[in-house]
């Protein structure tokens, strides 16, 4: 059976690929591959990335160059967060 900590941290490593796999989605699409968007695996992905990223996204001011340092801010909230469950 899972303890509660080992839940906590399937959950942060499952938000932490969905924030990558989001992030890996925008590059394939800047580099103008086509990436469906009403494919279902591509909307979770997105979906559970936006969870964590839209907040931080409101309280970041947007860098020049159309750079988004959002998923790196979020990613490393994660592995702080990942560190202190942990540590408990």
């Amino acid at each position: 059976m899972l303890s509660i900590k080992q839940v906590l941290d399937y959950a942060i490593l499952a938000m932490m690929w969905a924030i990558f796999g989001a992030v890996a989605i925008s590059w394939l699409r800047a580099a103008r591959v086509r990436v469906p968007y009403n494919n279902p695996l591509v909307r979770l992905i997105e979906g559970t990335a936006d969870l964590m990223l839209r907040p931080i996204r409101r309280n970041i001011p947007a860098s020049g160059g159309g750079l988004d340092f959002s998923p790196v801010v979020a990613v490393i909230i994660l592995y702080i967060i990942r560190a202190l469950v942990a540590y408990l």
